[in-house]
This record gives structure tokens, sequence and C-alpha cells, in this order.
């Protein structure tokens, strides 16, 4: 069994916001191996994503971005289970960010959208980034709807 060091810990949450705890199990489950490490988080997260998918949305944030050039923007409806997630700021900044997404990529329907690489980091798809938070805030995260503006389509 690999020796895990708190630095490792620390890198592993740093990168992913997820918890310690977490961190720590993928890490000896991956033998010390970072990549590894990060790839059983992105598995965990899908079930984690899973179990929590017949939750009730009560909560929620409505985002908006508009591109530098005035000529496109979109509006992203992101809801959570409870207000304490919906007003955190990281997850105001995952609407925000989705909203962007939306702009750039202009997705036809929310299917669409979950499986667009993310602008950001293609190796993970919008679908993979909801999920990533979902296992970060332990609450079901849902994109309700959106809408993507533009001037010359």
């Amino acid at each position: 069994m690999a020796n895990i060091t708190t630095d490792q810990i620390k890198e592993l949450r740093e990168r992913t916001g997820i918890s310690i705890a977490q961190c720590k199990k993928a890490l000896e489950e991956a033998g010390g191996d970072m990549d590894k490490a990060l790839g059983f988080l992105k598995e965990a997260g899908a079930a984690i994503a899973e179990k929590k998918a017949s939750r009730e949305l009560r909560a929620g944030t409505i985002s908006a971005y508009l591109h530098s050039n005035g000529l496109m923007g979109a509006m992203v409806q992101l809801h959570s289970e409870t207000d304490f997630v919906s007003k955190n700021p990281e997850f105001k900044a995952l609407a925000d960010e989705l909203a962007m997404h939306v702009t750039a990529m202009n997705p036809t329907d929310i299917d669409e959208l979950l499986a667009q690489p993310y602008i950001k980091d293609p190796s993970l798809t919008i679908d993979a980034l909801v999920k990533s938070y979902v296992q970060k805030f332990g609450e079901r995260i849902e994109i309700i709807r959106f809408s993507r503006f533009a001037t010359n389509s």
C-alpha cells in the first residue's frame, strides 16, 4: 500500500474541491497515483449523482452572460436542493460558467448541452462538470433551462 502524504491529499483537494476524506480514499485506491485518483473521484461523482437523482430541487440561481462584443449572451437557470448550496459562491460560479458555455457553444437543448465538451476543459463534458459539483456539495444539481440570444444567430 502506498504511503499517502498530506501534501498529496491537499493537492487533490485543491484540484477538485472534494472532501479530504474522499481525496484520501481515492489516493489510497490509486496507490498514490494522482491521475488514477482523479479518475476514481470522477467515477465516484457519477455514482453519487445517480443516487441523488430523485431528490427534490427547492432552490437555485439564474445567471446571465453577455459576450464582450455585446452581440450574444445567455441565461441559465440552475437548481439545487437547498438555498445553502444555491447561495454558495462556487454554485453561482458554476451557473456563470454554464451561461458562458451556452453563449459560446449554442446547444439546442439540455441533452445536447450536457453531452458537449466543456469549453474550458474539453476532457470534461458539461454533464461531468455538473456531477463534480454534485459530489462537491452532496446535493442534486440540475440545469433547469437556458436561453441563448444573438443579434446575428
